[in-house]
């Protein structure tokens, strides 16, 4: 079965920054797009970033972008997902996802995703 592990999330200040990491075990997400979503309190799930499976073209929320930089190592089978200048708007859990479009803004419309790591920002 595939596995997604995300880590890296925690408590953190308004301004501070994150980096989330994404580690895929029992399968290879090489030839994969990947990409980040989030949860807030009380809302549906949320597309954040997506990037291609080789890294060529990414996707972002347009109140990340030139905040959040979505990369991937595939030879290490992980994804990351560097946050900076957090607000508390940014509260979530946030998972990462194996897909074939690194572009679809609808979590269900890829095939696996992680139990998510917490992030919260407090101001």
């Amino acid at each position: 079965q595939v596995e997604l592990v995300e880590s890296g999330g925690g408590l953190v200040q308004a301004g501070d920054s994150l980096r989330l990491s994404c580690a895929a075990s029992r399968l290879t997400v090489s030839n994969w797009a990947m990409g980040w979503f989030r949860r807030p309190p009380g809302k549906d799930h949320e597309f954040v970033a997506g990037i291609s499976w080789n890294g060529d073209l990414t996707a972002y929320k347009d109140s990340v972008k030139d905040r959040f930089y979505i990369s991937r190592d595939n030879a290490k089978n992980t994804v990351y997902l560097q946050m900076n200048s957090l607000n508390a708007e940014d509260t979530a859990v946030y998972y990462c996802a194996r897909g074939s479009d690194y572009n679809k803004r609808v979590l269900r419309q890829w095939n696996y995703w992680g139990q998510g790591t917490q992030v919260t920002v407090s101001v």
